[in-house]
């Protein structure tokens, strides 16, 4: 079913939809399996790299695959165990703030049961939040949504004729992706392969750093964020690895000897607060580009919803869960978070001005998390919920509530850690609203297009908020206990840097404490401007040709502020993965090869995330940093040779054996037409 041919609004509609299985048991099972993998991927990448995948499109190529044995299945029900899926593996982005607790010394562990529920309340009102932008958003805009229609495509196309031997392909595509790369990982955890290469050198008076990780999974997210983003983060590594880090560090550097620890002392201190710098800029201005149709589109949502009220005639592709309810559960939530807040500041230096910082994170949670709802939801649907900058979001959400918590308070300096450690928390709660708002109206915009009812995905959604509430926890404590997070002064050697929680943190401490370094912000700021000028002048000179030109100025920032061990592979996966799209752009059917090229990355991410958890549990339970070790430091720079000769041949070798999966699938699909 495409988008035109969605049913009319007509009295029969209910009846004719009665019969179609949709929300059904055994679809928020699958779903819930998928759940618990995609998540704690997400998790592990998240912690890695400062970045997670979109699970909608291969959580639905899983579906089709198991619901085909069933005749009743639909295309529905199917959109309903990607919606699930989504939900959750999205949720998983709160660990871009949760870990910032244990690095600021405030917890030991992940508390299950605060940890679930914060991660529950937050992502449930992003499900409510986003539900009256719906009509506005997605039905009434000509936003792209390009995951949204993509998982749609996917979905349609596995209802179609030929789809059982195209689905079965595509899995094969994810697993050999996954075991490719958790081959890898296993490669690197028995050492007989490095992991990383890099080394620092002199530039005039000071010096600089180059790194490549061997990781197969950043070749997956440069395949799936695209060139335009690789680009821009290539640009943003050059600024800081190619100007910044040479000026900072000149004259600063030992007479002789290694330098490599004195110049990754001065990016972690100095530029990457530049890189954050960039980032929130870039994050204000998109906001700033969105407030116009945002006001607009809830003003239209409001008056769709009068309409409604007043008798008018509803298809039942147009029903969402009322008002009303949407009202009551936001406001009803607010008690279980005013308690968390509470039991938080319970035994704290803070604890003497309780209910003035509780009122005041009420109201900030229920105002500004309804205008981050409304900003994730249209840039998801305008550059995909991958592409939005929601580590700008988080930035903006982290100083705004630092700011306001000091005004109320004050800035005792013995209260310092515990207001530090509250901001944290409470910004937690709005990041939950801001990931799944980010997600939920490209899933609708899915569910639009196949002809999903809307108040049974919604249902849905915060269904896969609750899955994802009770993954996250555990593979949060099971990583922290096995690697520890970069800037705890616990973690081990082999340390998750947790980019985005390390910077949430710095940031708050520094507006805390009173001594950010401002002036390393504001030069970031003038280097996101300077994006921002260019990607306008870009966007809008390009604007009428068949290939337009972006820069895009929060992918700037990331490639700053992010080591460049982890930003050079994703714009090398950006790269191949435009010149595998250029290939499947001249094949019988260039989206169903493209599909390929994104399940193999996507299976490239799966597999050495889910080798990462399992690696973390062997380690935690062994309590070595690694047990699974078979040769020792003197074998670390043959290592390194081997290790870069055998990522390279796996990568060529899985694009040149993709590229043969799609030409087969080309030619079995055709032959099962023609019979």
């Amino acid at each position: 079913m495409s988008a035109s041919s969605t049913p009319s609004p007509t009295a029969s509609a209910p009846a004719r939809r009665s019969a179609v299985k949709e929300l059904t048991i055994r679809g928020i099972v699958i779903g819930g399996i998928i759940t618990l993998v995609f998540t704690a991927a997400n998790v592990y990448l998240g912690l890695k790299v400062g970045l997670t995948f979109a699970t909608s499109i291969p959580a639905a190529v899983i579906s089709m695959a198991i619901l085909r044995f069933f005749k009743d299945h639909s295309i529905v029900e199917n959109n309903i165990v990607q919606t699930i899926a989504s939900a959750a593996g999205t949720l998983s982005a709160i660990i871009f703030v949760l870990p910032g607790l244990v690095i600021v010394g405030w917890w030991s562990g992940f508390p299950y049961w605060t940890t679930a529920a914060l991660c529950a309340l937050g992502g449930i009102l992003g499900v409510m939040y986003s539900i009256p932008l719906r009509r506005t958003l997605v039905t009434g805009s000509d936003l792209p949504y390009p995951e949204g229609v993509a998982a749609a495509e996917v979905l349609k196309v596995g209802d179609s004729h030929g789809a059982a031997e195209e689905n079965r392909r595509g899995l094969h595509v994810i697993l050999a992706g996954g075991l490719a790369s958790a081959g890898m990982s296993l490669l690197s955890a028995l050492r007989l392969t490095s992991s990383e290469i890099s080394t620092a050198f002199r530039v005039g008076e000071g010096g600089t750093m180059f790194g490549a990780s061997l990781s197969l999974a950043l070749i997956g997210v440069g395949h799936l964020v695209g060139i335009t983003v690789g680009i821009a983060m290539i640009v943003g590594m050059l600024v800081s690895y190619g100007v910044l880090l040479p000026i900072f560090s000149s004259g600063q550097l030992p007479a002789s000897g290694d330098i490599a620890d004195t110049v990754g002392g001065i990016f972690s201190s100095d530029v990457r607060f530049i890189g954050a710098g960039a980032i929130a800029i870039a994050a204000v201005w998109t906001l700033v580009k969105l407030i116009v149709p945002i006001v607009r589109g809830i003003m239209e949502s409001l008056a769709a919803s009068r309409t409604r009220r007043a008798g008018g005639q509803v298809d039942v592709t147009e029903r969402d869960i009322p008002v009303g309810v949407v009202a009551l559960v936001t406001v009803l939530s607010m008690v279980p978070i005013g308690f968390l807040l509470w039991d938080f500041i319970q035994g704290t230096p803070i604890a003497h001005n309780t209910f003035a910082l509780i009122a005041i994170s009420v109201v900030f949670i229920l105002v500004l998390g309804l205008v981050i709802a409304a900003v994730c939801g249209y840039m998801a649907g305008l550059i995909g919920a991958s592409n939005s900058p929601i580590s700008g979001v988080g930035i903006v959400v982290a100083i705004t509530a630092a700011l306001l918590i000091r005004a109320v308070h004050g800035g005792d300096a013995h209260e310092t850690a515990a207001l530090v450690a509250f901001t944290l928390f409470v910004s937690a709660v709005v990041f939950g609203i801001a990931t799944i708002s980010n997600d939920n109206l490209q899933d609708l915009k899915t569910g639009q297009l196949v002809g999903a009812t809307p108040w049974k995905q919604q249902v849905s959604l915060v269904i896969g908020v609750v899955f994802g509430s009770i993954v996250i926890p555990p593979v949060l404590q099971l990583m922290y206990t096995a690697f520890g997070f970069s800037g705890d002064p616990n973690a081990g050697p082999n340390a998750l840097a947790a980019p985005q929680a390390s910077l949430f943190s710095s940031l708050v401490k520094g507006v805390m404490g009173g001594d950010l370094q401002w002036n390393l912000i504001g030069i970031g700021a003038l280097v996101g401007i300077g994006a921002i000028i260019v990607d306008e002048v870009l966007t809008r000179t390009t604007k009428s040709r068949k290939h337009r030109l972006a820069l895009p100025p929060l992918a700037v920032g990331m490639g700053m502020y992010l080591p460049m061990s982890l930003t050079l592979i994703i714009p090398v996966g950006a790269l191949l993965g435009m010149v595998y799209d250029r290939w499947a752009n001249r094949t019988k059917n260039p989206e169903r090869s493209k599909r390929l090229g994104v399940l193999m990355a996507t299976g490239l991410i799966v597999g050495e995330s889910l080798f990462g958890v399992l690696n973390a549990g062997i380690i935690a339970g062994t309590g070595k940093e690694t047990p699974l070790a078979v040769v020792g430091d003197g074998f670390a720079t043959a290592a390194q040779v081997l290790g870069a000769l055998v990522f390279i041949a796996i990568v060529a070798a899985l694009y040149r054996w993709v590229r043969a999966q799609a030409r087969t699938t080309e030619v079995t699909v055709e032959q099962s037409r023609g019979r």
